[in-house]
């Protein structure tokens, strides 16, 4: 693994999945996204936003989200799910906290024909599922899509996180999701997963094969480990004493998001400069609009400075450059599901590991590159991303694969 991608995911993945900014919060969307359902169990401030340190809210998410799926045309619910408190019959406390309060997973639902095949979207780390705004509607005309918060991000519950483990922070996750699953009564489903949420998935398909049809990893995290691909660049650069600082916040679990909460009032300035260049200035693909960007700043600056929850699995999952504690690349032969891979050509992942992990696999594989798209390749180059999407998913659309060609530029290799 390159500097590039272990310095950059380190701290640049995370500081860039993290800024947004304050906007409006004064004015609800005029939701074409109909009717919308939800439950909320957080204490609200008696302080109003403009008096907090950080004015942020349960209520501000949730609104912040209303106002960014306004852009999407499709009709949607959207829904407090109850996964209870833990799994049946578990004491444990990672994932129960230290309550037995139920937990909620925030989740929207966009209409489709009856009979589509479920696509089920979970984002990646320092994100929501409002990150896909562009993709719903292209993909609602050929799946029931259903996108999730996972737990401890964005609009669903934030319990106290107290793993201490790899073990413990993965179950958090996975079990996490299964119960989302089975209050949903889904069977089976295609999963998408988005960087650390492609990690999540990959580890959800492994030990819950029989539930998913085909699984989609784009960007995915978590494949390669220190030991095998740290380069002797980022190996001398942790001899410096930047390098040593580095690795001390990583270990001690100081979060991007922590720097923004931080700056209290004044985060919401440094987020619109963010969005703003990474999907303005310098995009790698079609730019955000005025619009697109105000919402999205506004939906990613309330979802990371909430409650710190999901965001502390990071050196529990990672060692400092990113690398995998528990590489998937280790666990490529037990994989059990159908599998495609889908990168930005300018991503910092390198598809390369997707590539070594495919000839290991005894599923199909397939890889997939999208121009004019980095990291976000959803966001860069949504056309690109929706051909990749349709082409990879062809045997459960149509009994002619040949209805769903790949976009000009978009290959398989």
């Amino acid at each position: 693994m390159s500097v590039r991608f272990g310095l950059r995911r380190s701290i640049s993945t995370s500081l860039a999945k993290t800024m947004a900014e304050e906007l409006n919060s004064s004015a609800p969307a005029t939701a074409t996204a109909a009717s919308v359902t939800s439950t909320s169990t957080t204490k609200k401030s008696l302080w109003p936003s403009v008096l907090r340190w950080i004015p942020t809210s349960t209520d501000h998410i949730i609104s912040a989200e209303k106002r960014l799926l306004s852009l999407v045309r499709t009709p949607y619910t959207q829904e407090q799910v109850n996964i209870g408190s833990g799994p049946p019959g578990s004491k444990v406390k990672w994932f129960r906290s230290a309550s037995n309060e139920p937990r909620f997973i925030n989740t929207v639902t966009f209409d489709s024909k009856e009979g589509s095949p479920t696509l089920v979207m979970v984002h990646g780390y320092a994100a929501a599922q409002g990150f896909f705004f562009r993709n719903f509607d292209a993909l609602a005309q050929h799946f029931r899509v259903i996108a999730i918060d996972q737990l401890g991000w964005g609009g669903s519950s934030r319990p106290d996180f107290t793993c201490s483990s790899t073990e413990e922070t993965e179950a958090w996750f996975i079990d996490s999701f299964e119960e989302w699953r089975k209050a949903k009564n889904l069977s089976n489903f295609i999963l998408l997963g988005h960087s650390f949420g492609g990690y999540v998935a990959a580890k959800y398909a492994l030990k819950h094969p029989e539930h998913v049809q085909h699984l989609i990893l784009v960007g995915p995290a978590g494949f390669s480990s220190e030991t095998e691909h740290k380069s002797e660049r980022l190996t001398k650069f942790q001899e410096t004493w930047k390098g040593a600082v580095l690795n001390h916040l990583w270990e001690s679990n100081f979060t991007p998001m922590k720097v923004v909460r931080g700056l209290g009032p004044f985060g919401p300035n440094l987020v619109r400069r963010y969005t703003g260049a990474r999907f303005g200035e310098y995009s790698t693909g079609e730019r955000l609009t005025e619009e697109e960007s105000r919402l999205l700043t506004d939906y990613v600056y309330h979802t990371l400075v909430a409650k710190a929850s999901g965001e502390l699995c990071l050196k529990h999952i990672f060692s400092f450059g990113a690398f995998a504690r528990s590489p998937l690349l280790h666990r490529s032969s037990d994989w059990k599901v159908p599998t495609t891979f889908i990168y930005g050509i300018q991503d910092w992942m390198d598809y390369l590991q997707a590539d070594e992990a495919r000839k290991n696999m005894s599923v199909p594989c397939e890889i997939i590159r999208v121009p004019q798209a980095g990291h976000f390749v959803f966001l860069d180059n949504a056309k690109g991303f929706h051909s990749a999407i349709l082409n990879s998913c062809r045997r459960f659309l149509s009994p002619d694969p040949a209805n769903y060609p790949l976009e000009e530029g978009v290959t398989l290799v």
